[in-house]
């Protein structure tokens, strides 16, 4: 009888700890926040621009400066499943016609692995000649 008690507390205890001590089992999405910026939209970004280019461009930005409207910020938040969240914030800078006059990008954003990531085009190879012999039309 006390074999049985201490085999089961013995099982338990070892399934609570080992859930407790095995770290990056449990899948966690990659989680962006703020405005996506890419390193090829932000270099697309230059002095002469207005305001509306740069709304085109990046949207609507998380934050202007509540006392002066000619200065937007851009923050990018982007978390990897078991690694430190990394901040990148893109500051544009407007005279009072609405022209960029200045930029500036915090730290480097991440190059973006292929042109034709987000933009996938499905294309078809090559029709098929051969027709069945039901398909008259």
């Amino acid at each position: 009888m006390q074999f049985k008690t201490l085999f089961g507390a013995t099982v338990l205890a070892l399934s609570l700890s080992a859930c407790s001590t095995v770290e990056k089992v449990v899948y966690r999405i990659d989680v962006p926040q703020g405005n996506y910026l890419e390193a090829a939209t932000v270099a697309q970004v230059k002095e002469g621009m207005s305001v509306q280019q740069v709304q085109y461009l990046l949207g609507t930005p998380v934050l202007i400066d509540p006392y002066n409207n000619l200065t937007w910020y851009y923050v990018f938040l982007q978390q990897r499943a078991y690694e430190a969240p990394e901040q990148h914030t893109f500051t544009v800078k407007f005279d009072q016609r609405g022209i960029v006059t200045n930029t500036h990008l915090d730290k480097p954003l991440p190059e973006v692995a292929s042109e034709k990531e987000n933009n996938t085009i499905i294309e078809r190879t090559g029709e098929n000649t051969k027709k069945s012999w039901w398909k008259f039309w």
